[in-house]
């Protein structure tokens, strides 16, 4: 078993405070000084009956062996395993590992989804849910990525992902900073950020947050096409990508 280090691990040590029973709570802050109270660990542990619709569609659309990126508490592992599914986890916090381990989800492994590779084995599903499609980052290493997942997936290989429009918001804050990642040559949802808990810190992470029309352009260039958008609500959605024939 991976030695578990708490160190710099702010979201795992909040779903391991939240696993214990105890309060907790997450800051998210982004890397133009935005900081906003995220949703929290109960997120992460939610119950099939109490996800959003959307995500339900989106759950329903898997088959085959499954492979979960960012698997955080193992909510989607748990309810797939549940299903008979054969599911791999991966999550590069420690203690949500840990977390998964204690409640059930039998193939997790601490690993970050940049060393994802043939060594997993072959999958039928890639599931990034928790909005972590939008761990694609920026356009290159997105590409990059969804390429390397061609070679992970079987000749029906599907992704499915779950990620927010940054167009479907009228905050200032929102705004202004779409306007200067536009001004820097960047992509309007492009960006970093943390998570800090208690006296944690986590480390930053790029992430990428793109229209369905965007998204679509960028799956292409890496192999895959959107074949179902499932919308959500306050512009997060669903994206189902088949491989491109």
């Amino acid at each position: 078993m991976e030695k578990i280090v708490a160190k710099n691990d702010a979201f795992g040590r909040e779903i391991w405070d939240h696993y214990q029973g105890l309060p907790a709570f997450e800051i998210v802050e982004r890397d133009d000084g935005f900081i906003v109270p995220g949703t929290g660990p109960r997120l992460y542990f939610l119950e099939y009956k109490d996800w959003e619709l959307y995500e339900k569609k989106a759950v329903a659309k898997v088959r085959g062996r499954v492979l979960d990126i960012g698997c955080g508490a193992g909510r989607h592992a748990l309810y797939l395993q549940s299903k008979g599914y054969d599911v791999t986890a991966i999550d590069n916090s420690p203690l949500a590992v840990k977390t998964c381990r204690l409640r059930g989800v039998s193939n997790v492994r601490l690993m970050s989804f940049t060393q994802v590779s043939r060594k997993l084995g072959c999958f039928d599903t890639v599931i990034m849910f928790g909005n972590n499609l939008a761990l694609l980052g920026n356009p290159k290493r997105a590409i990059w990525f969804l390429r390397r997942l061609l070679a992970v997936t079987s000749q029906q290989g599907r992704i499915i992902g779950l990620i927010r429009n940054p167009y479907e918001t009228d905050v200032k804050e929102h705004l202004d900073w779409h306007k200067r990642n536009r001004r820097e040559g960047r992509m309007s949802g492009q960006g970093r950020i943390r998570i800090r808990y208690l006296n944690c810190i986590g480390p930053w992470i790029e992430f990428l947050f793109l229209s369905p029309e965007e998204l679509t352009r960028v799956a292409s260039l890496g192999g895959w096409a959107v074949s179902e958008v499932v919308h959500g609500p306050g512009g997060q959605y669903a994206a189902i990508m088949d491989k491109a024939q």
